[in-house]
Protein backbone atom coordinates (compact mmCIF):
# COMPACT_ATOMS: atom_id res chain seq x y z
CA UNK A 1 0.00 0.00 0.00
CA UNK A 2 1.29 2.99 -1.02
CA UNK A 3 1.95 5.65 2.14
CA UNK A 4 1.53 9.61 1.76
CA UNK A 5 3.05 10.42 5.09
CA UNK A 6 6.51 9.09 7.56
CA UNK A 7 5.08 8.88 11.48
CA UNK A 8 8.86 8.03 12.89
CA UNK A 9 7.84 7.14 16.35
CA UNK A 10 4.51 5.73 17.40
CA UNK A 11 4.03 8.54 20.21
CA UNK A 12 4.37 11.52 17.96
CA UNK A 13 1.57 14.17 17.51
CA UNK A 14 2.35 14.93 13.80
CA UNK A 15 3.36 13.03 10.58
CA UNK A 16 5.25 14.52 7.57
CA UNK A 17 4.25 14.51 4.40
CA UNK A 18 5.75 11.96 1.73
CA UNK A 19 4.31 14.44 -1.24
CA UNK A 20 2.43 17.33 -1.86
CA UNK A 21 -1.12 16.74 0.19
CA UNK A 22 -4.37 18.22 -1.09
CA UNK A 23 -6.79 19.62 1.46
CA UNK A 24 -9.42 16.76 1.82
CA UNK A 25 -7.06 14.15 0.69
CA UNK A 26 -6.70 10.79 2.54
CA UNK A 27 -2.93 10.55 3.82
CA UNK A 28 -1.89 6.92 4.71
CA UNK A 29 0.87 6.19 7.85
CA UNK A 30 2.16 3.19 9.15
CA UNK A 31 1.70 3.01 12.95
CA UNK A 32 1.98 0.07 15.24
CA UNK A 33 2.67 -2.38 12.23
CA UNK A 34 -1.04 -1.23 10.90
CA UNK A 35 -2.01 1.42 8.49
CA UNK A 36 -3.76 4.78 9.73
CA UNK A 37 -5.49 7.57 7.23
CA UNK A 38 -6.31 11.07 7.83
CA UNK A 39 -8.06 13.23 5.64
CA UNK A 40 -6.10 16.52 5.41
CA UNK A 41 -7.64 19.39 6.15
CA UNK A 42 -5.31 21.96 3.95
CA UNK A 43 -3.23 21.81 1.45
CA UNK A 44 0.19 20.38 3.00
CA UNK A 45 3.93 20.61 1.21
CA UNK A 46 6.57 17.87 0.80
CA UNK A 47 8.13 17.52 3.96
CA UNK A 48 5.67 19.48 5.70
CA UNK A 49 4.27 18.24 9.24
CA UNK A 50 0.40 17.40 9.99
CA UNK A 51 -1.34 17.03 13.14
CA UNK A 52 -2.15 13.49 13.95
CA UNK A 53 -4.77 14.63 16.55
CA UNK A 54 -5.97 18.24 17.99
CA UNK A 55 -3.10 19.75 19.35
CA UNK A 56 -4.16 22.66 22.27
CA UNK A 57 -2.36 26.09 22.13
CA UNK A 58 0.59 25.81 24.39
CA UNK A 59 0.99 21.91 24.01
CA UNK A 60 3.97 20.30 23.62
CA UNK A 61 4.57 18.66 19.91
CA UNK A 62 6.46 15.63 19.48
CA UNK A 63 8.40 14.17 16.08
CA UNK A 64 11.12 11.67 16.48
CA UNK A 65 9.30 10.82 19.80
CA UNK A 66 10.78 13.86 21.12
CA UNK A 67 9.70 17.62 21.51
CA UNK A 68 10.23 19.04 18.78
CA UNK A 69 8.15 22.46 20.18
CA UNK A 70 5.54 24.53 21.32
CA UNK A 71 1.89 25.12 19.37
CA UNK A 72 1.39 28.79 19.52
CA UNK A 73 -2.16 28.51 18.04
CA UNK A 74 -4.77 25.65 18.74
CA UNK A 75 -4.35 22.84 15.31
CA UNK A 76 -7.14 20.63 14.03
CA UNK A 77 -6.67 16.99 13.52
CA UNK A 78 -5.21 17.03 9.93
CA UNK A 79 -3.79 21.01 9.90
CA UNK A 80 -0.41 22.16 8.73
CA UNK A 81 2.41 22.52 11.43
CA UNK A 82 4.71 25.14 10.76
CA UNK A 83 6.34 28.14 11.82
CA UNK A 84 2.61 29.81 12.48
CA UNK A 85 1.57 27.89 14.92
CA UNK A 86 4.72 26.27 16.50
CA UNK A 87 7.53 27.82 18.13
CA UNK A 88 10.65 25.98 18.79
CA UNK A 89 11.84 25.42 22.51
CA UNK A 90 15.25 24.46 21.58
CA UNK A 91 18.04 26.98 22.46
CA UNK A 92 15.80 29.62 23.44
CA UNK A 93 17.96 31.04 26.90
CA UNK A 94 14.47 32.70 27.38
CA UNK A 95 12.65 29.56 28.24
CA UNK A 96 15.94 28.41 30.65
CA UNK A 97 14.44 26.16 32.93
CA UNK A 98 10.92 25.83 31.57
CA UNK A 99 12.27 22.61 29.39
CA UNK A 100 13.38 24.53 26.34
CA UNK A 101 16.78 26.45 27.17
CA UNK A 102 20.35 25.40 26.38
CA UNK A 103 21.37 23.22 28.94
CA UNK A 104 24.34 24.03 31.45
Amino acid sequence: MKRDALLTNEIDSVATALADLARGQEAAFERGGGVERIVVGEDIPFGHKFALADIAEGATVLKYGEAIGRATAFIGRGMHVHVHNLESMRGRGDLAGQGGGAKK
